[in-house]
């Protein structure tokens, strides 16, 4: 009996996907438990629409993070920290800074966690910052560390 998976089942498959299992399995496990259901014309019809909903919503996220990372190139963000002895800065600039500045300075709003430090920033400067806006796609931004006045 061929069946669409409402839910994830180990060793089965994903929420979803359309599989063949026994008839008592479905009827008696399955069913039952409301983790499949029958995948009849009215059931494949709704899973091909969810389907086609899903890879538009995809390829909005797509455009989106790409315009995004267009954007990101074209910025330059100012963070202000305390400065140490001999002008070094006290403690670090941390990606949480970065992310407050983004959202104050250009309205963007950026999780501190997309934001990726190779080192953390512990002088003044300017420094090239990676952000993963979406699994495939990154940007950069230019983060300037100055003095606080």
């Amino acid at each position: 009996m061929k069946v669409i998976l409402q839910q994830d089942i180990k060793g089965k498959g994903k929420k979803g996907q359309l599989i063949d299992v026994s008839d008592g399995y479905a009827r008696n496990y399955l069913f039952p438990r409301k983790l499949a259901i029958e995948a009849n014309a009215d059931a494949l019809n709704a899973l091909k629409i969810q389907d086609d909903a899903k890879r538009r919503r995809i390829e909005l996220e797509k455009k989106e993070a790409t315009a995004l990372s267009e954007r990101l190139k074209e910025m330059s963000v100012k963070v202000y920290a305390k400065s140490g002895a001999a002008g070094k800065l006290f403690g670090s600039v941390t990606t949480k800074e970065i992310s407050d500045s983004l959202k104050q300075q250009y309205g963007v709003e950026i999780d501190k966690h997309k934001l990726v430090l190779d080192e953390p920033i512990k002088n003044f400067g300017t420094y090239e910052v990676k952000v993963k806006i979406y699994p495939e796609i990154t940007g950069t931004v230019f983060v300037v560390v100055a003095a606080e006045a």
